[in-house]
């Protein structure tokens, strides 16, 4: 029997074991790989000389931040989806595009070059820019999906 005091306790909560995880674990990697892929192609795509701004990563994350916002409202307001998408997806894929390191990078070459306000300017917009394009997107894709359902 137990007593009132256990009652009220809370259960406890072990973390799942490695095993239990393994496949979470999998598809983050395997959506990182895509989405490391995709920004390295756009790097390749759209160079950045030697002395100049950033623009890449700029908008990489920009519109890696956009489909954020459009990926979690229908994954949690529009349409549920499979349990592994958002790991796969959202972690893997998204978070292997956006590129948050090479931003600190560039800010650090920015400064080093002796552009300290360029640097500055770049150090604030980004995360600024991010999150303004996961709001919008966010929003519009509220309006002009819950605008289609019945």
């Amino acid at each position: 029997m137990t007593t009132p005091e256990e009652r009220l306790r809370p259960p406890v909560r072990r973390p799942p074991s490695w095993r239990a995880q393994a496949l979470v674990v999998a598809v983050v990697s395997l959506g990182g790989a895509v989405g490391a892929t995709a920004r390295y192609a756009a790097s390749l795509w759209w160079t950045t000389p030697p002395k100049g701004f950033p623009w890449t990563t700029l908008w990489v994350n920009i519109a890696g931040c956009a489909v954020i916002g459009v990926f979690m409202v229908v994954i949690t307001e529009i349409r549920p989806a499979h349990p592994l998408v958002r790991p796969f997806f959202g972690t893997g894929v998204l978070g292997g595009f956006t590129t948050f390191s090479t931003y600190a990078v560039d800010i650090r070459r920015l400064l080093d070059d002796g552009r300290p306000g360029t640097g500055l300017a770049y150090l604030a917009a980004t995360p600024l820019a991010a999150l303004t394009a996961v709001w919008l997107a966010a929003g519009t894709t509220r309006r002009v999906l819950k605008g289609r359902q019945p």
